[in-house]
Parts: structure tokens; C-alpha cells; sequence
């Protein structure tokens, strides 16, 4: 059901050598480019009709408009299961009094005399926020993006997320309700490319016959997961507009050792396999009986499971899954920050402090009591994170992704003067006299002529 690689021969290669050693799904978001470069086109020429189209071809339901209509939203919520409302109002909290302390202020710092270079956060003024559909129904996404996005102070938030030919056309009634209860109106049945592109150009003035009132306006950022198109549409609009990431399968590492639980570690690979038949599921260890009773559990706990045909069993058995073997945990941690996870749970001896040597994951869940699925809902951490080994230099959506930082400089006469030689100095250095010439016309100085 899951392969095993075994690393425990002679020492451990180094960088991209030890990185190609481990398994990984195969995600060519450039092959995807050329998929998704005429559909955007066509949404930016064609506004709001080209979604529609595009929303019936691959979603199988003719939208009468994009937005989705605030009674609608207002039906979901008060139709919302009570027990699922009150999951989702303690998501909401804890991911409130996560993101808050995330929050930055404005620091002045005094060069010198008269002299100040201060730095300010600055939301950006407008973000679509992506809630996928498909094979599951994602109201946490919502939390996820949405709270971050209201903590860091934007002023404009729109959802998008695909039209359901079960629900007339509209997304899914739990994220409507998901969308009721963190305030927000402005809601899109859109999904895919079509979506991203929406969001890039907008549909305001889009000669299609739509009341301009109901259309979309641009947006400076998107964030929010989906699948190879929605990346790939990422990937050709950046620069029109921002992106927090573009997300892949979805992946999970657990670095455990004897102590570990194979019903716990068992349990939580096929957590993360019944997402996608894509999904990554790794066990590191260094533990034969461990990785034997945990291949035991799986043929177990996945025959008592669901979605297992169509997505735990391919998930399990891809190239993207395995049991990696090592010969200590220090092989370990080298493994684990090689593949840079976008989950790693430590299920270890001391695990705090094995922890605390990880340098490379989009989120770390520490100890037996913190798994995956906690994080997914109702840790207060956010689940918005990054994919496909790209934890070694990005990071998880949170309220700093949605923040600008902008330096105010602040100088007097005199403290121009006392550096302005300086300036020059540096402007010819590197021949770009007008820089220079920029500084002496200020003081008087004799500006060279050509």
C-alpha cells in the first residue's frame, strides 16, 4: 500500500542530491501555463460572460451571475447545522486571537540628529480570497484566509469559490455560511483559472450586458489553495497582482521514533491521503517495528476508512508516499528539512526540543496531542501553507502576508548636509551622476554640465 525508501547506507548526500532521494508528486504548473493562458485572456477581454462560460463548461451549471446574492448568504447561515456553526465560531476565535498578535506597528528609528527613517504597515487595499471545491467542502479555508485579511486591516474582501450544480449554481451553502459568519457579502460563484483571472482584471467594465453593480473589481492580492490551474493562473498573473503562494498537493511528514503510536501515525497519513489522489503521506523513522506496525494499522484503518478507492489508495501507493528510512534522528531532521513539509508532525522523544531543530516546514505539530487535523480546524494556526519543499524559503499565510511595509524618510537640512558628500561619493561610484547632481543642487554645489 506504501513503498518504503531506505536511507540508512553510507552518509546522507547534501541539498538537491538528498532532495531528489525522497518522494514528491510530479506538479508541472508550466505545462499548465499554456491551459490556462487563453482562458484568462478570454476573462480579460470578455468579463463576467467569460466566467459563465468557463463556469459551465467545467463546472456543469450555467450561473445566472457571479455574485452570489446577500439572502443567499443570509439563508445559509440561519439553514447551517447549529453543531457546525458552533465548530466554525470557535475556529473563527482561536484564529482571531492567533492572527491578532500577529499584528505589527509602525517603528521610527533616529539615524542621526534631525534624521529618521520610519516604517509602516500598510494593508493592501483589496484581496480575493480562493475557497476551492471539488471533492470536499473547505468552510475552514474561509476562516483561514478571510480572518488574516480582516486582523491585518483590509478594507475590501471578496471570496471566490466554484459554482455547485447541487446548490442551483452557487457554492456550497457551508461556506456561504462560513462567509455569514466572518461578515463578508461580497461573494463570487467562480472557481479554477476564470476565478484568478477575475480577480487580476475585474468584470466592471466588461461588455457583456452585466449590471455593472453586481461585477467585480480588480484586486492587489489573491491567496487561497487550489488545484494545478488555479496555480498556474497564479502564476501567469503575478505582477498584475500578488499571490501568497502557488499551492500543490497537499503533504504531510511525521519524523517519529519507537515512541511513537503507529495507530496515532497511521491515522494521520491517511488524514492527509484522503484530501487527493495526489496527496503526499511520508513516515521518517528510524524504527523497523515502528514502520511494520504501521503499515499493519493502514491496511487496517484504511479499510474502515471512506474515499478509499479514489483517494486514500492511490494517495498511499503514489511516488508522492513512502517510509522513509534512517539511521538516526539526526538522519532524520536532515530528511525533514530536505523535503520541507508543509505539515511535519514530531512524534518523538522530547519532541519540543527535536522541534526546535527543524528548520524547514510550513507548519510543525508537535508531540502526540497535536496532530494535523487540530491545525486544519481549531489550533488557531492557519492552514493556508507552503507546498512542494517551498517551506525552505516561504511562509504560511498570516497577517503579515497581507501588509506592506513602507519606509518614511525623514531628514532636516542638516542632517542632509552632514551625509550629502557621502551621497555623491556613492553616486559616482557607480556613474550615475544625476544622483549626485540631485544632492548639490540643494546646497548650491557646482552641478557639472555636459
Amino acid at each position: 500500500m506504501i513503498s518504503r525508501i531506505d536511507l540508512r547506507g553510507e552518509a546522507l548526500p547534501e541539498g538537491s542530491a538528498l532532495r531528489d532521494l525522497l518522494p514528491r508528486a510530479e506538479f508541472d504548473v508550466e505545462a499548465a501555463l499554456e491551459t490556462v493562458r487563453p482562458i484568462c485572456e478570454d476573462v480579460r477581454h470578455h468579463g463576467a460572460a467569460a466566467v459563465i462560460d468557463y463556469g459551465e463548461k467545467f463546472d456543469g451549471v450555467r450561473v445566472p451571475g457571479l455574485r452570489v446574492p446577500t439572502e443567499a448568504i443570509d439563508r445559509a447561515l440561519d439553514e447551517l447545522d447549529p453543531a457546525v456553526r458552533a465548530a466554525l465560531e470557535e475556529s473563527i476565535r482561536r484564529a482571531r486571537m492567533v492572527h491578532r498578535e500577529q499584528r505589527r506597528t509602525t517603528h521610527t528609528t533616529q539615524v542621526v540628529p534631525g534624521g529618521t527613517v520610519t516604517e509602516k504597515w500598510i494593508p493592501v487595499e483589496r484581496v480575493g480570497l480562493y475557497v476551492p471545491g471539488g471533492r470536499s467542502v473547505y468552510p475552514s479555508s474561509v476562516v483561514m484566509n478571510v480572518v488574516p485579511a480582516q486582523e491585518a486591516g483590509v478594507e475590501g474582501v471578496a471570496v471566490a469559490s466554484p459554482p455547485q450544480k447541487d446548490f442551483g449554481g452557487l457554492p456550497h451553502p457551508t461556506i456561504l455560511a462560513a462567509c455569514a459568519l466572518l461578515g463578508v457579502d461580497e461573494v463570487y460563484a467562480a472557481g479554477g483559472a476564470q476565478a484568478i483571472a477575475m480577480f487580476a482584471y475585474g468584470t466592471l467594465s466588461s461588455a457583456d450586458g452585466a449590471d455593472a453593480g453586481s461585477g467585480c473589481a480588480p484586486v492587489n492580492l489573491v491567496t487561497g489553495p487550489g488545484n494545478i490551474y488555479v496555480a498556474a493562473a497564479k502564476r501567469l498573473l503575478k505582477g498584475r497582482i500578488g499571490i501568497d503562494a502557488e499551492a500543490g498537493p497537499t503533504e504531510i511528514a511525521i519524523l517519529a521514533d519507537s515512541t511513537a503510536d503507529p495507530v496515532h501515525v497511521a491515522a494521520d497519513l491517511i488524514s492527509q491521503a484522503e484530501h487527493d489522489p495526489m496527496a503526499a503521506s511520508v513516515l521518517v523513522t528510524d524504527s523497523d517495528e515502528l514502520a511494520a506496525a504501521t503499515e499493519a494499522e493502514l491496511k487496517t484503518q484504511v479499510a474502515a476508512s471512506k474515499h478509499v478507492d479514489d483517494r486514500i489508495v492511490p494517495a498511499l501507493a503514489g511516488r508522492q508516499s513512502a517510509i522513509v528510512l534512517v539511521r538516526d534522528l539526526a538522519d532524520g531532521l536532515k530528511v525533514v528539512d530536505a523535503y520541507g513539509a508543509e505539515h511535519l508532525e514530531i512524534q518523538t522523544r522530547d519532541a519540543p526540543a527535536v522541534a526546535d531543530r527543524v528548520r524547514n516546514a510550513g507548519a510543525i505539530f508537535v508531540g502526540p496531542w497535536a496532530p494535523v487535523s487540530l491545525g486544519d480546524y481549531c489550533a488557531g494556526s492557519n492552514h493556508v501553507l507552503p507546498t512542494g519543499g517551498c517551506a525552505c524559503h516561504s511562509s504560511g499565510l498570516s497577517v503579515q502576508s497581507f501588509l506592506r511595509g513602507v519606509h518614511i524618510v525623514d531628514y532636516t537640512r542638516d542632517a542632509l548636509a552632514d551625509v550629502a558628500q557621502h551621497v555623491v561619493t556613492l553616486a559616482e561610484a557607480e556613474d550615475l551622476p544625476a544622483h549626485g547632481a540631485a544632492i548639490k543642487a540643494r546646497f548650491g554645489w557646482k552641478v557639472p554640465q555636459k
